[in-house]
């Protein structure tokens, strides 16, 4: 009588459902704005390797995904483009760890009309409207680390000539990418990978001043998804996944595991 009445209620449950397929999973991935475009297409890749778990990715400045998962927003991944912030959220207990999966290197971009004749990273004391990130954005403390670089063959006047032009810091290298590419700036440091082809030209940094980015990605501690998280990281470091950072401009290697 007892597995009847059970039987029976398995069967109106299942109507309920209306035979349709089981809920997929959540993931939300927290991931710094440069990863934007290689993200998605990852997690295209991703949901087709695993349909039970559906991806929700969102991009802002690595600071400000760090300072919304301190302020209690819900996330299962956080993929920073620097170390300092993923150590940060370690500290606090809010992040498992930091596993190195792409690099990056930075870039000057013009207008490509280039009214300040920037023709070498040499060039870049010509421009009298230069954009970088804050001090508190990866690329923006990346920028400042290539210029100390850059004083020590062209003088601490370069460095200060360049840090003197600069009339915004941004939040995020898109912002900074933006206004390179609307005139309203002569030049901007940026990620390699956010250059869009014929919006602007590239001056690339010599090899001696320039700074390599690793981005590091680890699960939440308090995490609805682990199981899903653990999949994501590991699919991003997996061939597949590196395939597609490379093809959006990535570089290859990583950061130490911390």
């Amino acid at each position: 009588m007892r597995s009847a009445r059970a039987a029976a209620l398995a069967s109106i449950l299942v109507a309920g459902c209306g035979g349709g397929e089981p809920e997929r999973e959540v993931l939300r991935v927290f991931a710094a704005s440069s990863l934007t475009e290689a993200f998605q297409e990852l997690a295209g890749a991703f949901e087709r390797a695993y349909p039970h778990i559906d991806v929700v990715p969102m991009f802002a400045g690595s600071q400000v995904l760090r300072l919304q998962i301190e302020q209690g927003a819900r996330a299962d991944v956080f993929a920073s483009a620097d170390q300092r912030h993923v150590d940060a959220l370690v500290r606090g207990g809010l992040l498992s760890g930091g596993r190195g999966f792409a690099g990056n290197e930075l870039v000057v971009i013009v207008p490509r009309d280039n009214p300040a004749a920037i023709a070498a990273f040499a060039d870049l004391p010509r421009a009298r409207r230069l954009v970088i990130g804050t001090e508190h954005v990866p690329a923006g403390q990346y920028a400042r680390m290539a210029l100390r670089r850059a004083a020590r063959q062209h003088g601490a006047d370069f460095e200060a000539a360049v840090l003197g032009s600069v009339a915004s810091e941004e939040s995020n290298v898109r912002l900074a990418r933006a206004k390179v590419e609307l005139g309203v700036a002569d030049a901007a440091i940026v990620y390699r990978t956010d250059v869009v082809p014929g919006r602007v030209r590239v001056i690339p940094l010599p090899d001696d001043v320039n700074v390599r980015a690793d981005y590091l990605m680890g699960a939440l501690t308090g995490t609805a998804n682990p199981e899903g998280a653990e999949l994501w990281i590991d699919f991003a470091a997996s061939p597949a996944g590196q395939d597609i950072m490379a093809r959006r401009g990535f570089l290859a290697g990583s950061a130490p595991a911390r």
